[in-house]
C-alpha cells in the first residue's frame, strides 16, 4: 500500500451536532406561550364562573325530571308554577344592578311605566309579584323560544283550579306543559 493515498483505516466519524433545545430560544416564544397560558386560564375560569352562575337551572332541571317522573301527577302539575316563579327568583340580576348604574333605555321605560300605571319591579324580588300579562311577558322576555299566548294563564290554571279540572287534563296535554317548563328552564336568557 502506498503510504501517501488515504486509507480507509484513516477516516473518523463525524461528532453529531448537539441536539436542539426544547426551551424557547427567544424571548418571544416565553411571551407566546405566557399569552396562551392566559387566556387558557381566562377561559377556564369564566367556565367555571358561568357553572356556578347557572347552578339554579341544574337545580330547577332536576326538580322538574323528579316532578315528572313522579306518581303523583296532580301535585307535580301544581308545582310546576312554584318552580318557575323560583327560577325567575333565583336569576343573577344583571351587571348594571349591581353596580349602580342605569342602562341607556331603563329611564324611557321606568317612564313608560309610571305612564301606563303599572308598578315596575325592582330587580329579581320584583318577580314575585308578577302575575297574568305582567308574567307572561317576563316569561317571553327572557326565552328565545316563543312560548304558547297563553302560558301564563295555563300556569295559573295549574295553580288555582280544582282538582277535578286538572284530572281532566289529558297526559299529552300534561306532558306538553312539562316540556313547556323544561324548555323555559334550559333556555331562559340570564344578563351576563
Amino acid at each position: 500500500m502506498n503510504p501517501t493515498l488515504p486509507s480507509i483505516d484513516q477516516l473518523q466519524e463525524m461528532p453529531l451536532p448537539p441536539p436542539p433545545a426544547y426551551l424557547p430560544q427567544t424571548w418571544g416564544w416565553a411571551v407566546l406561550l405566557a399569552l396562551l397560558l392566559l387566556g387558557a386560564l381566562a377561559w377556564g375560569a369564566r367556565r367555571y364562573w358561568r357553572w356556578r352562575r347557572d347552578a339554579y337551572r341544574r337545580e330547577a332541571l332536576a326538580q322538574l325530571a323528579r316532578l315528572q317522573a313522579s306518581d303523583e301527577r296532580i301535585h307535580a302539575l301544581r308545582a310546576l308554577p312554584e318552580l318557575l316563579k323560583r327560577v325567575a327568583l333565583s336569576m343573577p340580576p344583571a351587571p348594571h344592578a349591581s353596580r349602580g348604574r342605569r342602562p341607556a333605555g331603563e329611564a324611557v321605560a321606568t317612564a313608560t311605566r309610571a305612564f301606563t300605571g303599572k308598578p315596575a319591579p325592582a330587580g329579581p324580588r320584583g318577580v314575585a309579584g308578577l302575575r297574568g300579562a305582567d308574567w307572561q311577558a317576563f316569561l317571553q322576555q327572557h326565552c328565545p323560544l316563543p312560548l304558547p299566548e297563553d302560558f301564563s294563564q295555563q300556569l295559573a290554571l295549574l295553580a288555582y283550579a280544582p282538582q277535578a279540572q286538572l284530572q281532566a287534563l289529558s297526559p299529552a296535554q300534561q306532558q306538553q306543559l312539562f316540556e313547556q317548563c323544561r324548555t323555559w328552564v334550559e333556555q331562559h336568557h340570564v344578563a351576563a
